[in-house]
């Protein structure tokens, strides 16, 4: 996506004040942001007028008391790329979320001065640390080392010894675009540590100083 083309987003949060507020900073943003508003209707991100927005912005607690963690992991699962605008200051809420796949994590406190910019990273398929992400990684005794999922380390180490991303969907019974959301979210969560991987050899790097692959599994014959 170029920097100067239109980016589009849904905010899904229950609060008509917070989403009045987000509308107004994406209208004066330049170039601007089309925001689309869904209110508490998490359907609109699916099947509704959000269907086809760039990013999702979402409460993590559409539902008094409990946190939206699994529509989070779904909404990534699917390839969305989500920015999660919440209330909660808890280090370990911030974490997780970021370990589920959300491209950034804000606390409402954090303004249009980081809500835009995490928009327009958002857009582009890059991460965006917050001042409260950021401490929250601080404080994070393993802030070196990303969080993976089984799965997203299974994705991994079959795409490192695949000539294609194809063949790594043929063998794991995965749709293309799932193992490259897989991947994506993995160089989000080494970029959110500090330890950017844009290019597969980089990735390599990381996973065999992280121990998640051996150089003899590396030097295996590629997948045909």
């Amino acid at each position: 996506m170029a920097a100067d083309e239109l980016i589009t987003a849904v905010i899904v949060d229950d609060h008509a004040a917070i989403a009045a507020g987000v509308g107004a900073w994406c209208a004066r943003a330049v170039p601007p942001i089309r925001l689309i508003d869904a209110g508490d209707r998490l359907a609109e991100v699916w099947t509704g007028p959000g269907a086809d927005a760039d990013v999702v912005i979402m409460d993590l607690e559409l539902t008094p008391g409990m946190p939206g963690f699994g529509e989070l992991r779904r909404l990534v699962d699917s390839g969305r790329r989500v920015i999660v605008y919440s209330q909660h200051m808890e280090d370990a809420i911030a974490i997780k979320c970021v370990d589920l796949g959300a491209m950034a994590y804000l606390t409402k406190r954090e303004g249009p001065d980081h809500l835009v910019p995490a928009i327009r990273a958002a857009g582009r398929g890059l991460p965006y640390t917050t001042p409260s992400l950021s401490g929250a990684f601080i404080a994070d005794t393993a802030a070196d080392r990303p969080r993976l999922s089984q799965r997203e380390i299974e994705v991994l180490r079959a795409w490192f010894v695949s000539s294609s991303k194809e063949l790594v969907a043929a063998k794991l019974n995965l749709a293309a675009k799932t193992v490259d959301t897989y991947i994506t979210r993995v160089r989000v969560k080494y970029a959110n540590v500090g330890r950017t991987a844009r290019t597969k050899s980089e990735l390599v790097s990381r996973a065999l100083d992280d121990g998640l692959i051996t150089l003899a599994e590396l030097n295996e014959q590629p997948d045909g």
